[in-house]
């Protein structure tokens, strides 16, 4: 296997690795823990522009009925009453602007939608690898997170749960990307 050198070698669209990607969650909770949680189910796709980085975009659509906390009366709970999924089955996120902020950072903006409320949100990116897979094919790897409050979405139960749990939640995600052909 080789491993690309040059950002413009990146050039090209892909697909989430699912099998290799994370997208998680982090929340306080009770003021001395935190929840942290991922989805198990997404798809997703982007087009990195190695040459002009600002002209590559990305698109992530997560099944809400896929949320994971370890905690099946938990899980249930943020499904129906904070993620509201049989009205809102998906959360989405679609890139509007991509800023390369040095070698292997980037900010990715973008509408974040959740219960049916779309708001923008700025991820910060790391390119964390690049390499050639066993049958040529160009993968890569980033790592990002960014820190929204909940409420800006309507993602709340009632006036106990703002003391539960923290409005911050921090998003997080291990992404793992194919180049097609």
């Amino acid at each position: 296997m080789t491993t690309p050198t040059r950002l413009s070698e990146l050039t090209g669209d892909y697909v989430l690795d699912t099998a290799h990607t994370r997208i998680g969650f982090v929340a306080r909770h009770t003021m001395a823990t935190r929840v942290r949680g991922q989805f198990d189910h997404f798809k997703g796709s982007a087009h990195l522009d190695g040459d002009d980085p600002s002209k590559s975009g990305a698109r992530l659509t997560i099944q809400a009925k896929s949320l994971q906390t370890r905690n099946e009366r938990r899980d249930e709970q943020l499904r129906d009453t904070f993620l509201g999924m049989d009205d809102h089955p998906a959360i989405t996120f679609t890139s509007t602007k991509v800023k390369q902020v040095d070698e292997t950072t980037f900010e990715v903006t973008g509408d974040l939608t959740i219960r049916g409320v779309t708001k923008p949100v700025t991820v910060d990116f790391e390119l964390t690898g690049a390499e050639h897979g066993p049958e040529g094919d160009v993968r890569v790897g980033f790592k990002g997170s960014a820190t929204i409050n909940r409420n800006d979405w309507g993602v709340n139960w009632n006036a106990a749960t703002a003391v539960l749990v923290s409005p911050k939640v921090v998003l997080e995600f291990d992404v793992a990307a194919i180049r097609q052909s």
